[in-house]
């Protein structure tokens, strides 16, 4: 079986489809999506129904910190612009995809794999894994063998020999599969469809090939021009618009 990954879509449509479309060549059996559809982009109803789409025919979906904003509302300590953001988009979803969104688990396992948007030690406290001991913080929290999160916007791949207790990370190259031997924790960090953060502008996500035991980064290049002309128009924070260009 092959398990397309797909993080931090927010509310980037174009992304988004050139995402799906991509992986409509990869032989994809089932799809994870792993939290903050909405935030920042200018289509979190589109994204969102798309999101419950797969959903309905069995993908496996996780609420992230975005989502969860969008639902109860920005909290007094987020930062100006995507409190801006959310509550722009609780006006563009419905009440059906708001509670689509509510309804959404902080974590789901199936089999050997576990799927969070931040980690697995918190999931609803949505602290980032930045570093290595973050990384091994997640992997000491459960029995998984692999752990797919998200949050962080830039790809990456931990792992830990867990009778050593030594973690070691990895930055992955797209295209080229990287074996998951099981003697090892492997922590996987999909990276982001609709909003990289690592210099590179185009869309992040991965393939889990769970017979052949390896997990694999695409990047897919989309029109981040007519994304950001769609944020400036609906009148946010132009900052948001212009770094879809650098990937940051």
């Amino acid at each position: 079986m092959r398990t397309a990954i797909l993080s931090d879509l927010h509310a980037n449509r174009e992304a988004l489809e050139a995402v799906l479309e991509h992986a409509n060549g990869q032989a994809i059996d089932s799809f994870v999506l792993l939290g903050d559809f909405v935030g920042y982009g200018a289509d979190p109803a589109w994204v969102v129904e798309r999101v419950r789409e797969r959903v309905a025919t069995g993908a496996i979906a996780v609420q992230g910190n975005h989502d969860l904003a969008t639902v109860q509302g920005a909290a007094a300590d987020m930062r100006p612009e995507p409190r801006q953001v959310i509550e722009w988009t609780r006006g563009q979803l419905d009440d059906a995809q708001i509670d689509f969104l509510a309804g959404l688990p902080l974590r789901e396992r199936s089999g050997d794999c576990l799927y969070v948007h931040a980690n697995a030690w918190d999931p609803g406290g949505f602290a980032y894994v930045l570093e290595r001991p973050d990384a091994a913080r997640s992997l000491q929290a459960t029995d998984a063998r692999v752990t797919f999160c998200g949050h962080v916007h830039e790809a990456r791949l931990y792992h830990l020999a867990a009778a050593a207790g030594r973690i070691a990370d990895f930055l992955p190259t797209p295209g080229v599969p990287v074996p998951l031997p099981p003697w090892r924790q492997w922590l996987v960090v999909a990276g982001s469809v609709g909003q990289p953060r690592d210099g590179d502008p185009a869309a992040c996500y991965a393939v889990h090939d769970h017979a052949q035991g390896t997990v694999t980064w695409w990047r897919v290049p989309y029109d981040h021009e007519a994304a950001a002309a769609k944020i400036r128009a609906a009148g946010l924070p132009a900052g948001l618009a212009d770094r879809l260009a650098h990937g940051r």
